[in-house]
């Protein structure tokens, strides 16, 4: 599952990064790590973008962002 396909109010755990070069070192600089808890707040009327709370702190991914982070959700 990706961060793109949660709902809002749901949870997962980063299990990895698919992004490459510049893109994975911003995410990784704003505390997008693989272990770390991400709970989705809300989504765009439109799908984009998600905004997300990780490390206690919100940020505002781009959809296409979202997809590239896999997670471990909770059954």
């Amino acid at each position: 599952m990706t961060l793109a396909e949660l709902k809002p109010g749901q949870r997962g755990r980063i299990s990895a990064i698919g992004a490459v070069g510049p893109l994975k070192r911003r995410l990784m600089d704003m505390g997008v790590l693989v272990g770390e808890e991400v709970r989705v707040i809300k989504v765009a009327p439109l799908g984009d973008p998600l905004e997300v709370e990780i490390k206690s702190y919100r940020l505002s991914l781009r959809r296409t962002e979202a997809q590239g982070i896999g997670l471990e959700v909770p059954a």
